[in-house]
Formats: C-alpha cells, sequence, structure tokens
C-alpha cells in the first residue's frame, strides 16, 4: 500500500498552483453583460476542444478561447442581440440543437480569407463567436454546431427566416 506523506501532498498542490498560473491567458473584452448568470451556464457547458482546437484561460467573465493564443477563436456571452439586419442568418443545426446566427466577414485577405464574427440570432442574452482570419483559411466554421448544446442554454424566441 502505498503511503503519501502530508509534505508531498503539499508540494503536490503547490507545484500543480503554480504551474496553472503560469499559463497564458488571451485578453478578451468583456462583454456588457457577461455578469448576466444564463452566460455562466453556457460557459461551463461549452467543450475542451472546438473542431479540434484545445481550450485556452482568457481573462474576463463569461468568455472562452481555443486554438492559438496569437490568433485565438473567441466566444464571448453577453453581447448585444443583434437587431433587424441584412446580414447573413445561417443556421448551425446537429440533429440536437439547432442555433441561428449572424454572420459577419471581416475584409478579406489577398487569397480571400476573412475573419468572421458570428452572433446568435433570437438569444438574449446572445453569445459572440469570433474567428480569425488564420483559423478560416485552414479550416471550416462548421465547429459552430459544437456549440449547440452550451448555447441551447439561453432560450432561442426568435430564428432566422
Amino acid at each position: 500500500m502505498l503511503r503519501r506523506s502530508p509534505r508531498l501532498a503539499v508540494l503536490l498542490a503547490v507545484t500543480s498552483i503554480s504551474l496553472a498560473g503560469c499559463a497564458t491567458r488571451v485578453a478578451v473584452e468583456p462583454a456588457p453583460s457577461a455578469g448576466d448568470p444564463v452566460c455562466a451556464k453556457v460557459v461551463l457547458s461549452l467543450p475542451d476542444t472546438l473542431g479540434g482546437l484545445p481550450r485556452l484561460l482568457t481573462d474576463s467573465q463569461a468568455s472562452v478561447a481555443w486554438g492559438d493564443p496569437t490568433h485565438p477563436v473567441v466566444l464571448r456571452c453577453g453581447v448585444e442581440p443583434p437587431g433587424p439586419t441584412t446580414d447573413q442568418c445561417v443556421t448551425a443545426d446537429d440533429g440536437t440543437y439547432s442555433v441561428d446566427w449572424v454572420a459577419v466577414p471581416g475584409e478579406a485577405d489577398a487569397e480571400g480569407y476573412a475573419d468572421w464574427t458570428f452572433t446568435t440570432y433570437g438569444r438574449s442574452p446572445a453569445v459572440e463567436v469570433f474567428v480569425p482570419l488564420q483559423v478560416t483559411d485552414t479550416r471550416s466554421t462548421a465547429f459552430l454546431m459544437e456549440l449547440g448544446r452550451a448555447i441551447s442554454q439561453v432560450p432561442a424566441t426568435r430564428h432566422c427566416v
């Protein structure tokens, strides 16, 4: 039978805390309604990986990032819900969860790739996902479907038409 000494247990705990403190945090501007209790439910339900990208630490409430810390995919809960718009509204439906998103491209680079900002439509508080050019030029944004379970913590009151 193995026995740990109390001193070893304390050393392991301190080492774990110290290593966690060394992790790079992604700077994220907090959303205006980040303190909404529904946002806590959303964040707690988010996946550890998104489209194969690892989850990163952020420095603001109700935000999560995935991927490369220099060009991360960033989710913020508590943004202002979009009003009437002519921007494209798309539905990410995995057969269990269906989420409507307003999709807004940034300015395209020479190869035609652009940043994209997706904001939930018909949900309050709204959730925004920023996908940088460095991600859109190498993968599909179909990984939005992986967010369906978490986003569904915010009830839908309207849908894309």
